[in-house]
Parts: structure tokens; sequence; C-alpha cells
């Protein structure tokens, strides 16, 4: 049985709104804004999707790109005011 991804984020500052920092593998820290909180999608038991997971936080980055993320992949933006 699949196991339920997560549903509460790990750091509760993760909100839409925040500004965050996105880092993949081999990529350089994108800064950008949360956009929306697929929370809900999260759970793929009852969804069919194991085989294309459903990534938790869209974010939108300042060079206009929209990102789809996991938690993990997130930080809050140290240069805002939020982080504080």
């Amino acid at each position: 049985m699949p196991e339920k991804r997560e549903t509460q984020p790990a750091n509760p500052a993760l909100t839409v709104g925040v500004r965050v920092l996105v880092q993949r593998k081999a990529e350089e820290a994108a800064p950008g804004a949360i956009v929306e909180d697929y929370a809900h999608l999260t759970d793929t038991a009852e969804r069919g999707h194991e085989w294309a997971p459903v990534h938790r936080w869209a974010v939108a980055l300042d060079d206009g790109r929209l990102v789809f993320a996991d938690t993990a992949d997130l930080t809050i933006d140290p240069g805002t005011r939020e982080s504080r």
C-alpha cells in the first residue's frame, strides 16, 4: 500500500504568499513566492498517480517560471521579512 505523503508542512512558515528559495539537485537556488499548496492532492492512494506524484507547492519564480516542488526543495528566503 502506498505511503501517505505529507499534508502539513515540515516548516509551518511555508504558506501561500511566502518568499522561498527553490533548490533542486544540480541547480542553483531560485527565488520566488509560493502561489498554491496542493497538499490535498499529494495522497496518491486513491488517485492512481504513483507513477507521477503531485508536488505539494506551486512556486512562481522571479524569472517568470512556474515550478512545482516538494517541501524538501524549499527554504524560506532569508532576504524577506517573513523569515525574520
